[in-house]
């Protein structure tokens, strides 16, 4: 049947029919060990049954009515987002994509509010903030870009991790009017800069009066050991952009703002149809909460760590291995070829995983995942590595 199909993915020949905590099923009743989670979507796993409880009794009740009338469930997560984030306020939307299209947007108005004709951001190489075309045109990556033309202008581009270059931007460039930026980068290699990137980035933009404006849709949501990564660090963000991890696999996308740029939208200047549904909102409040009183966030950050550390040991003295980084379970082993090819290799290992950036081994679990799990996700993938590395 995937004839029918428009061909935008190379999907890999497996069907999954059921699921269970870091466990997914095929069609044939084989088991295979999620280290992937939806790209970062499945926080709470597969099949949660609080999750599952929530969703089929909100969906008895109701699933859509539209924003043109007042949502309970939207404004109860919106003050449980803005309790745990700092932030003031919430806009929701279905995806990361739409919640960076509606930061753009935000910057941009704010800009033309303050008399600055053609606003610009400055976003980073090697980014990612989705493939609608002013996203993909703020993302760092020329094969997200490549056919596209002509695209979305009013980006500056920098290296990431490089504040001075950001400094230096100031000097020239006198239209700016914020920084759009992932705090650590996943797309582009999982790459975590210097633990006071933010910080500085905070300054430069308090010094020039630009927005912070942090895409945290795939390291949000406790994924790297807090709520959200910009904890790690003592910095508060304008704006801040959410997807993924939010509601469990069900769609659901949210920017946060504070201050002006709380303030900046108005009725008619942005809106989604589904945005921020009695569904949606329904999982997102249930995985907040469960997130909360399992301690997840916490759980993240031990486990990473095991992870990381099991598989230095573990692949120790291996040619080929670059480097094994990450924070909480969001986690990168670099090698020093391309190695596409092991995620073909671990799927026949019954292993789910992940290779971005070409030569990066991603690996992206459930935030549920248990101890014993973790330990035979590193015995499995450090035997991969080894015989793949030969």
């Amino acid at each position: 049947m995937s004839e029918y199909l428009m061909q935008t993915y190379a999907r890999q020949p497996v069907a999954f029919v059921r699921g269970e905590g870091a466990w997914l099923y095929d069609e044939h009743g084989e088991k295979y060990l999620d280290a992937l989670a939806g790209v970062a979507v499945n926080g709470l796993g597969h099949a949660h049954p609080r999750l599952v409880r929530a969703l089929c009794e909100q969906a008895g009740r109701l699933i859509h009515t539209s924003n043109l009338y007042r949502i309970p469930e939207q404004e109860r997560l919106a003050q449980r987002l803005c309790q745990i984030s700092g932030l003031e306020r919430a806009f929701f939307c279905n995806s990361g994509a739409e919640a960076n299209e509606a930061a753009i947007k935000i910057a941009r108005l704010h800009g033309h509010n303050l008399g600055i004709e053609s606003p610009a951001i400055v976003v980073m190489e090697q980014s990612f903030h989705g493939r609608t075309m002013a996203t993909l045109s703020a993302t760092g990556n020329r094969k997200v870009q490549a056919g596209f033309e002509p695209l979305v202008t009013g980006f500056v581009r920098v290296p990431f991790g490089d504040a001075e270059a950001v400094e230096k931007l100031a000097e020239h460039h006198k239209n700016i009017v914020a920084v759009l930026v992932e705090p650590y980068q996943g797309e582009g290699g999982v790459n975590i800069p210097e633990r006071d990137y933010l910080a500085k980035l905070r300054a430069i933009c308090d010094r020039n009066a630009w927005l912070l404006m942090l895409d945290e849709v795939q390291t949000g949501i406790g994924r790297t050991g807090k709520w959200f990564a910009f904890q790690h660090t003592d910095i508060l963000p304008d704006v801040m952009n959410l997807a993924k991890g939010l509601g469990s696999g069900v769609p659901v996308g949210c920017c946060l703002a504070r201050g002006v740029a709380a303030t900046t939208f108005v009725p008619g200047k942005h809106g989604s149809t589904f945005g921020g549904g009695p569904l949606a909102c329904t999982a997102a409040l249930t995985t907040l909460q469960v997130m909360e009183e399992d301690a997840l966030p916490a759980h993240a950050e031990t486990l990473g760590a095991f992870i990381r550390a099991d598989l230095a040991a573990r692949l120790e003295g291996v040619s080929g291995v670059q480097d094994i980084r990450g924070q909480g379970l969001m986690i990168g082993i670099e090698l020093d070829r391309p190695c596409g090819e092991l995620v073909k290799q671990a799927l026949a290992e019954k292993l789910l995983i992940n290779v971005t950036h070409d030569s990066v081994v991603r690996l992206l679990p459930p935030l549920v995942l248990k101890r014993e799990e973790a330990a035979l996700l590193t015995e499995k993938l450090a035997g991969l590595i080894r015989a793949f590395l030969g």
